[in-house]
């Protein structure tokens, strides 16, 4: 079986005429350093570049011989999707899939398949460490914000009652106390309030009750929340829009989806420069994009993208694995809550929330669910 394009084997040399120059496809991906496979309408693997060869542990000569199923685990997804597109003809893509073997090891890793329109032909595009590991750290970041409902439930009751305790004597022994130690228990006072603050604002993740959910265009509260932030603390800043205007309904809550924003945008206000600061709001559908529930077979269609992206300075590669974890903040002052607290929203709402270090400057990305319609009743 023929790959499309020859693929299989280097084209001719091209000749020194720059009007007869072609380019070499075998070289470009070649030259790729994800694993990328075709796979032919009986199984077998006609081609594969050296990251390929490499992933698999097994040389070209071997994998022509070799289906795709013997090198996968068995009942994999990949199989599955591989089948979706020759039916389709649609490119889809899947995170979070495993395609360790014994012999290769672990391999958690995302895939894309696309149709090669020829006999039945699909390329495999094969992603490690980049997509798949957000994927992963985004796992993490929900047993983060687990671990912080349990820790806000036990400082409601053991932190806030004594310290309801400690700020009443302070108050009495202040009816009696000199100039100089009046200081000291306003001081006291001062600071067992700004315990219960942090204690409140903890107290948002002890809330696990399903959240109500409906129909929301997510134009409209883009828009709300950089109408709120350019009149208050984006004055200074310049905000940029590329929405895509046939994005359907989010199925979500506003008010939750507001405050994800709002904090967002904040900080992406803060890391800006004085002078010249911009970020830039973006929208977008990606139809393939489908997100693994651990311990389940299910898979979760995100396709609604939404970005927030600012010319700041970015986050250190040393911080990027914890920022969403609770209490980890470069702000001075900061309580290192807010990005937890937005991890603990979008996952309610069965998203995802990932930090995109790819590009220059912040850069965080939304994936959320689509509304669908309820079907009548019959």
């Amino acid at each position: 079986m023929s790959v499309a394009n020859d693929l299989s084997a280097p084209r001719d040399k091209p000749q020194n005429d720059r009007a007869n120059t072609d380019v070499n496809p075998y070289a470009i991906l070649a030259a790729i350093p994800d694993p990328i496979i075709v796979v032919d309408q009986d199984g077998y693997i006609p081609y594969a570049n050296p990251a390929g060869e490499e992933f698999f542990s097994t040389s070209i000569n071997i994998l022509k011989k070799t289906k795709v199923d013997q090198l996968v685990p068995f009942g994999s997804p990949l199989l599955t999707l591989i089948e979706q597109v020759r039916t389709s003809n649609d490119r889809v893509s899947e995170y979070a899939v495993d395609l360790g073997t014994p012999r290769t090891g672990t391999k958690n890793v995302n895939i894309q398949v696309s149709s090669l329109f020829t006999d039945g032909q699909v390329v495999v595009h094969i992603e490690e460490r980049t997509i798949a590991s957000k994927m992963d750290r985004q796992l993490t970041h929900r047993g983060a914000a687990r671990s912080v409902t349990a820790m806000a439930a036990m400082l409601a009751h053991e932190v806030k009652n004594p310290l309801s305790g400690i700020r009443g004597s302070a108050q009495l022994l202040e009816m009696n106390a000199s100039d100089s130690d009046r200081a000291l228990t306003r001081l006291i006072c001062d600071e067992t309030d700004r315990i219960c603050a942090i204690v409140d604002r903890m107290e948002a993740f002890s809330d696990d009750r399903p959240i109500e959910r409906n129909a929301v265009n997510i134009h409209e509260v883009l828009e709300h929340v950089r109408m709120v932030s350019h009149a208050g603390f984006a004055r200074k800043v310049t905000f940029r829009e590329q929405y895509d205007p046939s994005l359907p309904f989010v199925y979500g809550n506003r008010d939750q989806l507001v405050q994800v924003l709002l904090n967002l945008i904040k900080n992406a206000a803060e890391s800006v420069p004085d002078e010249g600061g911009e970020i830039t709001l973006t929208t977008a559908y990606r139809p393939g994009v489908r997100l693994a529930v651990p311990g389940s077979k299910d898979r979760v269609r995100l396709p609604l993208e939404v970005g927030i992206h600012d010319n700041g300075p970015g986050i250190s590669d040393e911080l990027l694995p914890h920022i969403f974890d609770p209490f980890v903040t470069t702000k001075t002052g900061g309580s290192g809550l807010g990005l937890a607290l937005v991890a603990k929203i979008v996952g309610d709402h069965g998203g995802i929330i990932e930090y995109d270090n790819s590009t220059e400057g912040g850069h965080f990305l939304i994936r959320l669910p689509v509304f669908k319609v309820p079907k009548k009743k019959a």
